[in-house]
């Protein structure tokens, strides 16, 4: 099992999304919680289907997870051991945002 971090911006970013999703449709913010629970386990059971992320991000390392129901991209970094979670990137909005949250 692998030790998984997330980073406080990238926690505050599916709280924020979960609330947004929540005040759309009643039960939609907790279907985005499970979902994000379940990319977790994905993570740490070391079976989650990490793609690199497209462009100089990818090539410093950034990989990604796609959510299947809900337009957000799980972007990761290794480091050693270790998956740090550096963001919950929607699709749409502020492109390449969180770049300068990747460790070299």
């Amino acid at each position: 099992m692998r030790s998984v971090k997330i980073l406080e911006a990238a926690a505050d970013e599916a709280a924020e999304a979960a609330s947004w999703y929540e005040r759309q449709h009643p039960g939609l913010g907790v279907e985005f919680q499970q979902a994000v629970d379940a990319v977790f386990d994905l993570l740490e059971d070391e079976i989650a289907p990490l793609t690199a992320v497209p462009g100089p991000a990818g090539k410093r390392g950034a990989k990604r997870l796609i959510l299947k129901r809900f337009p957000f991209s799980v972007i990761v970094c290794e480091q050693g051991s270790e998956l740090l979670v550096i963001a919950f990137a929607h699709h749409s909005r502020r492109p390449g945002y969180w770049r300068d949250r990747l460790i070299t």
